[in-house]
Protein backbone atom coordinates (compact mmCIF):
# COMPACT_ATOMS: atom_id res chain seq x y z
CA UNK A 1 0.00 0.00 0.00
CA UNK A 2 1.38 3.10 -0.45
CA UNK A 3 0.92 5.36 2.01
CA UNK A 4 -1.23 8.82 1.69
CA UNK A 5 0.90 11.95 1.47
CA UNK A 6 -0.39 14.62 3.68
CA UNK A 7 -1.21 17.89 2.12
CA UNK A 8 0.79 20.66 2.99
CA UNK A 9 -1.69 23.53 4.49
CA UNK A 10 -1.96 26.84 2.06
CA UNK A 11 0.16 29.31 3.18
CA UNK A 12 -1.26 32.19 5.16
CA UNK A 13 -2.23 35.23 2.44
CA UNK A 14 -0.11 38.12 4.34
CA UNK A 15 -0.96 40.75 1.00
CA UNK A 16 -4.30 42.02 0.17
CA UNK A 17 -5.51 42.04 -3.32
CA UNK A 18 -4.17 45.41 -4.55
CA UNK A 19 -0.80 44.11 -3.46
CA UNK A 20 -0.02 45.55 -0.03
CA UNK A 21 0.33 44.49 3.04
CA UNK A 22 -2.82 44.52 5.64
CA UNK A 23 -2.22 46.92 8.71
CA UNK A 24 -1.57 45.71 12.14
CA UNK A 25 -4.28 45.33 14.50
CA UNK A 26 -3.16 48.43 16.52
CA UNK A 27 -2.99 50.48 13.67
CA UNK A 28 -6.21 49.78 12.50
CA UNK A 29 -7.63 50.80 15.88
CA UNK A 30 -5.80 53.95 16.13
CA UNK A 31 -7.11 54.62 12.49
CA UNK A 32 -10.45 54.25 13.57
CA UNK A 33 -10.10 55.99 16.88
CA UNK A 34 -8.87 59.03 15.14
CA UNK A 35 -11.88 58.76 11.78
CA UNK A 36 -14.31 58.57 15.34
CA UNK A 37 -12.73 61.65 16.24
CA UNK A 38 -12.52 63.93 13.34
CA UNK A 39 -16.32 62.83 12.48
CA UNK A 40 -17.30 63.80 16.17
CA UNK A 41 -15.27 67.49 15.57
CA UNK A 42 -17.07 67.82 12.47
CA UNK A 43 -21.00 66.57 13.77
CA UNK A 44 -20.81 68.22 16.68
CA UNK A 45 -21.15 71.65 16.45
CA UNK A 46 -24.23 70.88 14.06
CA UNK A 47 -25.46 69.32 16.97
CA UNK A 48 -24.99 71.92 19.45
CA UNK A 49 -26.49 74.41 16.72
CA UNK A 50 -30.03 71.94 16.25
CA UNK A 51 -29.88 71.55 20.68
CA UNK A 52 -29.75 75.43 21.16
CA UNK A 53 -32.37 76.13 19.05
CA UNK A 54 -34.71 73.79 20.58
CA UNK A 55 -33.48 74.24 24.17
CA UNK A 56 -35.46 77.09 26.38
CA UNK A 57 -34.05 79.97 28.31
CA UNK A 58 -33.23 78.48 31.53
CA UNK A 59 -30.92 75.79 30.46
CA UNK A 60 -29.86 78.19 27.39
CA UNK A 61 -28.37 80.54 30.51
CA UNK A 62 -27.40 77.72 32.24
CA UNK A 63 -24.95 76.80 29.29
CA UNK A 64 -23.94 80.30 28.50
CA UNK A 65 -25.43 80.45 25.53
CA UNK A 66 -24.62 77.23 23.66
CA UNK A 67 -26.39 73.78 24.77
CA UNK A 68 -25.15 70.53 23.94
CA UNK A 69 -28.87 68.62 24.51
CA UNK A 70 -31.89 70.27 25.25
CA UNK A 71 -33.74 68.57 28.31
CA UNK A 72 -36.67 69.87 27.01
CA UNK A 73 -37.36 70.71 23.46
CA UNK A 74 -39.79 73.77 22.58
CA UNK A 75 -40.19 74.47 19.21
CA UNK A 76 -41.08 78.13 20.01
CA UNK A 77 -38.03 79.45 18.02
CA UNK A 78 -39.12 78.16 15.05
CA UNK A 79 -42.75 78.88 15.79
CA UNK A 80 -41.80 83.08 15.78
CA UNK A 81 -39.37 82.83 12.87
CA UNK A 82 -41.83 81.61 10.73
CA UNK A 83 -44.54 83.73 12.40
CA UNK A 84 -44.27 85.95 8.98
CA UNK A 85 -41.22 88.71 9.56
CA UNK A 86 -38.03 89.43 8.46
CA UNK A 87 -36.62 85.76 7.96
CA UNK A 88 -39.81 84.31 6.75
CA UNK A 89 -39.35 86.96 3.65
CA UNK A 90 -35.87 86.54 3.38
CA UNK A 91 -36.19 82.91 3.33
CA UNK A 92 -38.83 83.20 0.40
CA UNK A 93 -36.26 85.44 -1.52
CA UNK A 94 -33.61 83.11 -0.85
CA UNK A 95 -35.34 80.43 -2.62
CA UNK A 96 -36.95 82.76 -5.17
CA UNK A 97 -33.40 83.81 -5.89
CA UNK A 98 -31.94 79.92 -5.83
CA UNK A 99 -34.73 78.62 -8.18
CA UNK A 100 -34.88 81.00 -10.57
CA UNK A 101 -30.98 81.77 -10.99
CA UNK A 102 -30.18 78.10 -10.98
CA UNK A 103 -33.18 77.79 -14.22
CA UNK A 104 -31.81 80.64 -15.83
CA UNK A 105 -28.10 79.70 -15.32
CA UNK A 106 -28.64 76.25 -16.69
CA UNK A 107 -30.80 77.44 -19.53
CA UNK A 108 -27.90 80.09 -20.66
CA UNK A 109 -24.50 77.65 -19.72
CA UNK A 110 -25.73 74.54 -21.62
CA UNK A 111 -26.18 76.31 -24.95
CA UNK A 112 -22.94 77.76 -24.77
CA UNK A 113 -21.01 74.91 -23.69
CA UNK A 114 -22.49 72.57 -26.42
CA UNK A 115 -22.04 75.13 -28.86
CA UNK A 116 -18.06 75.18 -28.15
CA UNK A 117 -17.99 71.40 -28.10
CA UNK A 118 -18.82 71.23 -31.83
CA UNK A 119 -15.95 71.71 -34.37
CA UNK A 120 -18.16 73.72 -36.61
CA UNK A 121 -19.02 76.79 -35.04
CA UNK A 122 -17.17 79.67 -36.16
CA UNK A 123 -15.26 81.40 -33.67
CA UNK A 124 -15.06 78.70 -31.35
CA UNK A 125 -11.69 79.09 -30.33
CA UNK A 126 -11.71 83.06 -29.63
CA UNK A 127 -14.92 82.11 -27.82
CA UNK A 128 -13.26 79.55 -25.61
CA UNK A 129 -10.27 81.75 -24.86
CA UNK A 130 -12.88 84.62 -23.50
CA UNK A 131 -14.25 82.17 -21.39
CA UNK A 132 -10.52 81.04 -19.96
CA UNK A 133 -9.64 84.78 -19.47
CA UNK A 134 -12.79 85.38 -17.85
CA UNK A 135 -11.96 82.63 -15.53
CA UNK A 136 -8.57 83.71 -14.77
CA UNK A 137 -9.13 87.09 -14.78
CA UNK A 138 -12.16 87.85 -13.09
CA UNK A 139 -13.58 91.19 -13.03
CA UNK A 140 -13.32 94.17 -9.84
CA UNK A 141 -15.46 94.80 -8.08
CA UNK A 142 -15.72 98.38 -9.08
CA UNK A 143 -16.65 97.25 -12.64
CA UNK A 144 -18.97 95.04 -11.54
CA UNK A 145 -20.93 97.39 -9.24
CA UNK A 146 -20.41 100.08 -12.34
CA UNK A 147 -21.83 97.87 -15.00
CA UNK A 148 -24.50 96.69 -12.67
CA UNK A 149 -25.46 100.39 -12.00
CA UNK A 150 -25.73 101.28 -15.21
CA UNK A 151 -28.15 98.40 -15.90
CA UNK A 152 -30.42 100.09 -13.62
CA UNK A 153 -30.38 96.14 -11.09
CA UNK A 154 -29.47 97.75 -7.91
CA UNK A 155 -32.09 97.73 -5.27
CA UNK A 156 -33.40 94.51 -7.64
CA UNK A 157 -33.53 90.79 -6.73
CA UNK A 158 -31.53 90.54 -10.31
CA UNK A 159 -28.56 92.18 -9.38
CA UNK A 160 -28.10 88.52 -7.17
CA UNK A 161 -28.94 86.49 -10.32
CA UNK A 162 -27.82 88.29 -13.85
CA UNK A 163 -24.36 89.03 -12.83
CA UNK A 164 -23.65 85.97 -12.22
CA UNK A 165 -25.52 83.65 -14.40
CA UNK A 166 -22.85 81.98 -15.93
CA UNK A 167 -19.67 80.82 -14.39
CA UNK A 168 -16.67 79.98 -16.63
CA UNK A 169 -15.90 76.59 -14.20
CA UNK A 170 -18.93 75.33 -14.95
CA UNK A 171 -19.12 76.14 -18.78
CA UNK A 172 -15.65 74.69 -18.80
CA UNK A 173 -16.71 71.32 -16.82
CA UNK A 174 -20.09 71.23 -19.17
CA UNK A 175 -17.85 71.81 -22.61
CA UNK A 176 -15.41 68.84 -21.86
CA UNK A 177 -18.94 66.63 -21.34
CA UNK A 178 -20.11 66.79 -24.36
CA UNK A 179 -17.28 66.67 -26.05
CA UNK A 180 -16.69 63.30 -24.44
CA UNK A 181 -19.73 61.96 -26.51
CA UNK A 182 -18.91 59.71 -29.22
CA UNK A 183 -19.69 61.38 -32.41
CA UNK A 184 -21.25 58.44 -33.99
CA UNK A 185 -24.35 60.28 -32.31
CA UNK A 186 -23.84 63.26 -33.91
CA UNK A 187 -23.29 61.65 -37.29
CA UNK A 188 -26.67 59.49 -37.07
CA UNK A 189 -28.26 62.31 -36.10
CA UNK A 190 -26.84 64.33 -38.79
CA UNK A 191 -27.63 61.62 -41.07
CA UNK A 192 -31.22 61.13 -40.35
CA UNK A 193 -31.67 65.12 -40.64
CA UNK A 194 -31.40 66.70 -37.24
CA UNK A 195 -30.48 70.13 -36.90
CA UNK A 196 -28.03 71.14 -34.12
CA UNK A 197 -30.79 72.07 -31.79
CA UNK A 198 -32.55 69.03 -32.30
CA UNK A 199 -29.24 67.11 -31.47
CA UNK A 200 -29.22 69.12 -28.41
CA UNK A 201 -32.45 68.83 -27.54
CA UNK A 202 -33.36 65.45 -28.26
CA UNK A 203 -30.30 63.88 -27.57
CA UNK A 204 -27.61 65.07 -25.86
CA UNK A 205 -29.43 66.53 -22.94
CA UNK A 206 -31.27 63.13 -21.89
CA UNK A 207 -27.52 62.04 -21.41
CA UNK A 208 -26.76 64.71 -19.87
CA UNK A 209 -28.51 64.22 -16.39
CA UNK A 210 -25.15 63.93 -14.12
CA UNK A 211 -23.38 66.46 -15.46
CA UNK A 212 -26.90 68.70 -14.92
CA UNK A 213 -27.27 67.36 -11.57
CA UNK A 214 -23.69 68.41 -11.01
CA UNK A 215 -23.74 72.25 -12.72
CA UNK A 216 -26.88 72.77 -11.06
CA UNK A 217 -25.69 71.85 -7.21
CA UNK A 218 -22.82 74.38 -8.02
CA UNK A 219 -25.13 77.54 -9.21
CA UNK A 220 -27.91 76.39 -6.48
CA UNK A 221 -25.02 76.62 -3.56
CA UNK A 222 -23.58 79.23 -4.76
CA UNK A 223 -26.85 81.84 -4.88
CA UNK A 224 -28.22 80.12 -1.61
CA UNK A 225 -24.82 80.87 0.29
CA UNK A 226 -24.37 84.39 -1.96
CA UNK A 227 -24.70 87.35 0.63
CA UNK A 228 -21.47 89.69 -0.66
CA UNK A 229 -24.04 90.50 -3.87
CA UNK A 230 -26.96 91.47 -1.70
CA UNK A 231 -24.34 93.60 0.45
CA UNK A 232 -23.37 95.67 -2.42
CA UNK A 233 -26.30 95.95 -4.57
CA UNK A 234 -29.21 95.85 -1.98
CA UNK A 235 -29.76 99.04 0.10
CA UNK A 236 -32.81 97.90 0.97
CA UNK A 237 -33.51 95.76 3.63
CA UNK A 238 -36.78 93.91 2.51
CA UNK A 239 -35.06 92.57 -0.30
CA UNK A 240 -32.29 91.03 1.40
CA UNK A 241 -32.06 87.40 1.13
CA UNK A 242 -31.77 84.62 4.02
CA UNK A 243 -28.07 84.63 4.36
CA UNK A 244 -27.77 88.64 4.67
CA UNK A 245 -30.50 87.97 8.06
CA UNK A 246 -27.65 85.45 9.25
CA UNK A 247 -24.73 87.99 8.50
CA UNK A 248 -27.12 90.54 10.45
CA UNK A 249 -29.00 88.44 13.14
CA UNK A 250 -26.03 85.89 13.59
CA UNK A 251 -22.37 86.53 12.83
CA UNK A 252 -23.11 90.51 13.23
CA UNK A 253 -25.07 89.95 16.27
CA UNK A 254 -28.24 91.98 16.10
CA UNK A 255 -31.46 91.86 17.95
CA UNK A 256 -33.94 90.49 16.53
CA UNK A 257 -37.21 92.42 18.07
CA UNK A 258 -40.95 91.38 18.15
CA UNK A 259 -41.55 93.49 15.44
CA UNK A 260 -39.05 92.14 13.18
CA UNK A 261 -40.38 88.41 14.24
CA UNK A 262 -44.04 89.70 13.10
CA UNK A 263 -45.11 90.24 16.62
CA UNK A 264 -45.46 86.34 17.89
CA UNK A 265 -47.01 84.96 21.04
CA UNK A 266 -44.06 83.97 23.34
CA UNK A 267 -40.18 85.79 22.24
CA UNK A 268 -38.34 83.12 22.76
CA UNK A 269 -34.36 84.23 23.91
CA UNK A 270 -31.84 85.60 21.39
CA UNK A 271 -29.56 82.16 21.03
CA UNK A 272 -32.51 79.76 20.28
CA UNK A 273 -33.72 82.64 17.42
CA UNK A 274 -30.34 82.92 15.72
CA UNK A 275 -29.64 79.17 15.66
CA UNK A 276 -32.79 78.72 14.00
CA UNK A 277 -31.86 80.78 11.81
CA UNK A 278 -28.41 79.29 11.36
CA UNK A 279 -30.80 75.86 10.67
CA UNK A 280 -33.18 77.13 8.27
CA UNK A 281 -30.13 78.23 6.18
CA UNK A 282 -28.54 74.75 6.28
CA UNK A 283 -31.17 72.74 6.03
CA UNK A 284 -32.07 73.39 1.92
CA UNK A 285 -29.01 72.15 0.68
CA UNK A 286 -28.56 69.15 3.20
CA UNK A 287 -32.04 67.81 1.98
CA UNK A 288 -31.46 68.87 -1.83
CA UNK A 289 -27.85 66.99 -1.66
CA UNK A 290 -28.51 63.37 -1.16
CA UNK A 291 -30.82 63.13 -4.11
CA UNK A 292 -27.86 64.32 -6.32
CA UNK A 293 -24.81 62.48 -4.39
CA UNK A 294 -25.30 59.53 -7.10
CA UNK A 295 -24.69 61.82 -9.65
CA UNK A 296 -22.17 63.81 -8.36
CA UNK A 297 -19.01 61.48 -8.83
CA UNK A 298 -20.17 60.19 -12.15
CA UNK A 299 -20.91 63.71 -13.17
CA UNK A 300 -17.19 65.50 -12.56
CA UNK A 301 -15.16 62.82 -13.64
CA UNK A 302 -17.12 62.89 -16.76
CA UNK A 303 -16.69 65.96 -17.36
CA UNK A 304 -12.92 66.17 -15.81
CA UNK A 305 -11.61 63.50 -17.73
CA UNK A 306 -11.80 62.73 -21.71
CA UNK A 307 -11.14 59.35 -22.72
Amino acid sequence: MTALTRRPAPARRTQLRNGQSPAHPVMRVIKGLTLLIACALVVMPFVAIVSTSLADNDQITRAGGLVLWPEQSTFDAYTAVFTGGVVSRALGISVFVTTVGTALSLITTAPLAYALSRPTLVGRRLVMMLVLFSLLFTPGMLPTYLAVKQLGLLNSLWALIIPTMVNAFNVIVMHSFFKSLPQELFNSAKIDGASEWQIMIKIVLPLSKAIFAVVGLFYGVGYWNSFFTSLLYLDDSSLWPLQMVVRSYVVGGSQLSPAELGNPEVLPPQPALQMAILVISIIPIVCVYPFLQKHFAKGVLTGAVKG
